[in-house]
C-alpha cells in the first residue's frame, strides 16, 4: 500500500513497522503530541465538577445537566472511528491542526454560553475537536515509533494522559472557589495554543497514510451506533428516562447491525474485522475497557465520598487524587519495561492485581472517619494499577494493526476510555443510588418514625437531597446528616464490589485468552507477515492461532 514517509529511519511502508526505530527529535514529538492530548483529556473532566453550579446559573433541569455533562465524551467517541480512518487517509498532522483550532471556539463558545442548551452544544462541539486529535496522536505514535521505542513512548502517551484527565477536577475546583462557572472551559486554551503552535514545527507533515477511499457510509453508521450507545448508556441510571434509552438502545443495535454487514461488504472498511478479531486485538480492546473504566468510575463515585462524607471541598478532593496521578507517570517507564520482557499478558495481570487492591480497600477500609492517609493508599492502588495496565492495554491494539491502519487502534484505544468510562459510571452510580435508598428505607423503617411518603421520597433520593431536608429541618439536621452518611456508605460499597467484579472479570479474561510472551511474538510476527503480503489489514488468524494462548 503506497504512502508518503516523512523520514528514512521510520517504519517500512506496508505492513507493521521495522523494529527499534523513531523520528527524528523523537523526545521533542513525543512532548509535543502529549501535549496535545492533555487538550482533550483536560476537557474531558472538568464539566462535572462545575454542574451543580451551572445548574443553578441557568435553572437547568436534569436532562440538561447529562447533555452537559456527557457531550464531550459523546462527541469524542462518536467520531473517534471515522476521523481516525479520515486521518489515515488525508494526512494525521493535518487532523490534529484542524482538531485543535476548532477546540478554541469551542472552549470560547462553552465558556461564555448564553444558555444551558448552547453550553451542550458547544460541549459536543469540543468532542468532535477531541475525536479529531486524541486518537490522531496514538496513530502518529504508532506510525513514527516501532519495538520498544513505542512501547516507551505509549507508556508515557498513557500515563500522562490518565494523569492529566485526574488533574482536570483539581483546576476546575480551584476555579470554582475564584471565578465564575464558565472559567473552567476556559483551562485548556492557553494550553490547544501552545500545542497548535508546537504540532505545526515538529510533527511531521505525513506518517504512513493510506492512499486507500474512506468508507463514508461506514463512518456515518458508527457515529450513530457509538452515539446512540453512549447515550442510552448515560441516561440509563435517570428516572423517568426509560423509554429513552429504550429507543437509544434500539437505535444502536440497527445501526450496529447495518455496520457490521456494512463492513464485511465495503471493499476498504472503515473497520476490519479481520483485525478486531485478532486475539491480541480483542482481548486488549476488552482489558483496557475495564481498565480504563475502573479509573473513572472510581473517580467519579470516590470524589462524591470525600465530598459528601468525609467533608472535602472540591479543590480538596481533586487534590487527594495526586498519589494515583503521580503513580501512573512513575510507573509507566516500568510498565514499558515489563511489555518489553515478560508480555503485555503479565503486565496487565499485575495492573489489575492493584487495582483489584484499590477496590478492595475501599470496600473494606473506607468508612465514616477515613484518615486522608487511608484515602491515599487506595488512589495510590488505582495509579499503580493503572500504570501497568494501561500501557499495554494500547500498546496491544497498535501492535496488531498494519501501520496504514493506526487509527483504527487509536480510535479504538480512545472508546476504551470514552465506553469504558460510560459503561463503569452508569453501573456505579446506579448500584450507589439503588444502595443508598435501600439503606435510607431500612433506617426509616426501623426508626419507628411516621414520615410523609413526601419526606421519605427526598430522604431515599440522593445524599443531597437528604442534605437539603436537614436545612429545612434543623432540628433534624444532625440525625438526617448521620443517615445519609451511613446510607452512602452502604451505597458506595455496592458500586466498589461491582468494580471488584469487573477487575476479577477482566483478569480471567486476559489469563486464559492472552497469549504468553512467546507465543505473543509469534502471533505478531504472523500479523505482520499477512499484512506485508496483502498490503492491506490482512486475513484472520487462523483457527490453530486462534485457539492456543500459549
Amino acid at each position: 500500500m503506497a504512502s508518503t514517509a516523512s523520514s528514512s529511519n521510520q517504519p517500512s511502508r506496508t505492513g507493521h513497522a521495522e523494529a527499534g526505530t523513531a523520528p527524528a527529535r523523537a523526545p521533542l514529538v513525543l512532548a509535543t503530541l502529549i501535549v496535545v492530548a492533555a487538550v482533550a483529556n483536560l476537557n474531558l473532566s472538568v464539566a462535572n465538577v462545575a454542574l451543580p453550579t451551572i445548574g443553578k446559573a441557568f435553572d437547568s433541569s436534569q436532562t440538561a445537566l447529562n447533555l452537559i455533562a456527557v457531550g464531550f465524551s459523546l462527541g469524542l467517541a462518536a467520531s473517534v472511528l471515522y476521523l481516525g480512518a479520515v486521518g489515515d487517509r488525508y494526512g494525521r498532522k493535518m487532523m490534529v491542526v484542524v482538531g485543535l483550532v476548532l477546540s478554541i471556539p469551542a472552549s470560547l463558545l462553552a465558556a461564555y454560553a448564553p444558555s444551558d442548551g448552547v453550553l451542550a452544544v458547544a460541549r459536543i462541539l469540543g468532542g468532535v475537536a477531541a475525536g479529531m486529535v486524541y486518537p490522531t496522536t496514538l496513530a502518529l505514535i504508532a506510525a513514527l515509533w516501532s519495538g520498544p521505542p513505542r512501547t516507551r513512548a505509549i507508556a508515557l502517551w498513557s500515563a500522562l494522559g490518565g494523569a492529566i484527565a485526574s488533574l482536570g477536577a483539581m483546576a476546575a475546583g480551584f476555579l470554582l472557589e475564584r471565578f465564575w462557572w464558565g472559567s473552567v472551559f476556559l483551562i485548556t486554551l492557553p494550553l490547544a495554543i501552545l500545542a497548535l503552535v508546537l504540532a505545526w514545527f515538529l510533527v511531521p507533515a505525513h506518517a504512513h497514510e493510506s492512499t486507500d477511499p474512506v468508507d463514508n457510509l461506514g463512518g456515518i453508521l458508527s457515529v450513530v451506533l457509538v452515539a446512540s450507545l453512549v447515550l442510552a448508556i448515560d441516561f440509563a441510571p435517570v428516572p423517568d428516562r426509560g423509554a429513552l434509552v429504550l429507543g437509544l438502545a434500539v437505535v444502536a443495535l440497527a445501526a450496529a447491525v447495518a455496520f457490521l454487514l456494512r463492513q464485511r461488504r465495503a471493499p476498504n472498511p472503515l473497520y476490519d474485522l479481520a483485525v478486531a478479531g485478532r486475539r491480541i486485538f480483542w482481548v486488549a480492546a476488552c482489558a483496557g475497557i475495564i481498565v480504563f473504566g475502573s479509573l473513572m468510575g472510581s473517580m467519579f463515585i470516590s470524589q462524591q465520598y470525600l465530598q459528601n462524607v468525609l467533608g472535602y471541598t472540591t479543590l480538596q478532593a481533586g487534590t487527594a487524587f495526586l498519589p494515583a496521578v503521580v503513580l501512573m507517570v512513575v510507573v509507566a517507564p516500568r510498565s514499558a519495561r515489563l511489555v518489553e520482557t515478560r508480555g503485555a499478558r503479565t503486565t496487565l495481570l499485575t495492573g489489575y492485581v492493584f487495582l483489584m487492591a484499590a477496590f478492595l480497600w475501599m470496600f473494606f477500609v473506607w468508612g465514616e472517619g477515613s484518615s486522608y492517609g487511608t484515602v491515599a493508599v487506595a488512589y495510590a492502588f488505582i495509579g499503580i494499577g493503572v500504570g501497568f495496565a494501561g500501557t499495554p492495554a494500547s500498546h496491544s491494539l497498535t501492535g496488531a494493526v498494519p501501520v496504514s491502519r493506526a487509527g483504527m487502534a487509536s480510535g479504538t484505544a480512545d472508546l476504551q476510555r470514552d465506553l469504558g468510562g460510560a459503561i463503569m459510571q452508569s453501573i456505579f452510580g446506579a448500584l450507589l443510588t439503588a444502595g443508598y435508598a435501600s439503606a435510607f428505607a431500612a433506617t426509616l423503617a426501623s426508626s419507628g418514625e411516621a414520615v410523609s411518603a413526601s419526606v421519605q421520597s427526598a430522604l431515599t433520593k440522593s445524599f443531597a437531597s437528604a442534605q437539603q431536608l436537614a436545612e429545612q429541618y434543623p432540628a433534624y439536621a444532625s440525625q438526617i446528616t448521620a443517615a445519609a452518611k451511613q446510607s452512602f456508605l452502604q451505597g458506595d460499597d455496592w458500586a466498589y464490589a461491582a468494580g471488584a467484579g469487573a477487575i476479577l472479570l477482566g483478569a480471567v479474561l486476559v489469563y486464559f485468552m492472552f497469549p504468553r510472551r512467546q507465543r505473543e511474538r509469534e502471533l505478531l510476527a504472523a500479523y505482520q507477515a499477512q499484512d506485508s503480503r496483502t498490503g492491506v489489514a490482512g486475513a484472520p488468524e487462523s483457527s490453530s492461532e486462534a485457539a492456543s494462548a500459549d
